[in-house]
């Protein structure tokens, strides 16, 4: 390669790693002959002379029985791809179900990656805190909710102003009594859209009292949960915290022969694949989940550059997918 460029095997080396170094008209040398000879670099000797993988961290968990979420199919697709652009591939790994700390450390010891991306926000997860104190470059996707204090990196999706937009959205069709369907109270992240379905009927100056449910993230308690809505409360409109949640509320409206948009309007969260496809289509609130990825590498490339720049928290909007449903 640097016999037929000309060239020593420094320089050679700059063009791949460090072209910046070089004149025009020497790079412009070395990289028709890298051409003609159809070089690649070998990775593996790259990664052991700049101690760099460009490689990414991103703990799977497994699939959880009994839902209609698929978001975090989508945002591994589109940090996949946001990634490849900027030279970095997303390395995926598993752990155990009963630990959120387990595959972390195996590849921090073995250098495997530069770079870390967190998914688990929820209250009391422990891998910011432990990776914060290893001092391992890593971003989240979600807001530091038990420790707003804290100075990493993060990307969200504000829930409160999407669930805020659904309600609006069925206020602006003559609906009145529109209930709330969402997660335990424990979930900062259900809080926090419940919290939009709230200010959006205080707004108009309706009561949200005795609209409201709290339950596990399954179809069947959206079922149950709206069924006892229903026969209590008597809404004409739902608002639910996740697509799955609104696939239980359709299920009810099935069973007690009433159309979904037409009867009862009902509105999900997320915009999953199911919600595009089931009869009549659900209306849901979707995340940029494309913008939360290129956000989130554009962070990375700030904490792995030199010297490293720690960005600020970015919260994104949402937008709303209207459908049938509503």
């Amino acid at each position: 390669m640097a016999e037929r460029a000309g060239v020593s095997r420094q320089t050679v080396s700059n063009a791949v790693n460090n072209p910046d170094l070089l004149r025009a008209d020497t790079l412009l040398r070395v990289q028709q002959a890298i051409a003609e000879l159809g070089y690649l670099p070998n990775r593996a000797a790259r990664n052991l002379r700049t101690r760099s993988s460009h490689l990414i961290g991103l703990r799977i968990s497994a699939a959880q029985e009994g839902t209609a979420n698929a978001t975090m199919d989508r945002f591994v697709h589109s940090l996949v791809e946001t990634s490849r652009d900027a030279g970095y591939h997303v390395l995926l790994f598993a752990g155990e179900a009963d630990d959120p700390l387990s595959g972390y450390d195996d590849l921090l010891r073995s250098t495997a990656v530069d770079a870390f991306v967190v998914t688990d926000t929820y209250l009391g997860n422990p891998q910011a805190g432990w990776l914060g104190s290893r001092r391992a470059p890593f971003v989240a996707f979600g807001r530091p909710w038990d420790a707003p204090e804290a100075h990493h990196p993060w990307v969200d999706v504000d829930g409160a102003a999407g669930c805020e937009l659904a309600t609006r959205h069925l206020l602006e069709r003559g609906h009145q009594r529109i209930a709330w369907i969402g997660w335990r109270k424990d979930s900062p992240i259900g809080e926090d859209r419940r919290e939009g379905w709230r200010r959006a009927l205080h707004a108009q100056g309706l009561s949200s009292a005795g609209l409201a449910a709290r339950v596990d993230d399954t179809v069947t308690s959206g079922a149950q949960a709206s069924a006892a809505l229903l026969d209590d409360a008597a809404p004409t409109g739902f608002v639910c915290a996740s697509d799955t949640l609104a696939m239980g509320v359709l299920q009810t409206l099935a069973a007690r022969g009433l159309t979904p948009g037409r009867d009862v309007a009902v509105v999900g969260f997320d915009d999953s694949q199911v919600a595009q496809v089931v009869t009549p289509g659900l209306t849901s609130v979707r995340q940029p989940l494309e913008q939360v990825a290129i956000e989130i590498v554009s962070a990375l490339e700030g904490l792995l550059g030199h010297p490293p720049r720690v960005g600020d928290g970015v919260l994104l909007t949402p937008t709303l997918a209207v459908r049938g449903s509503s």
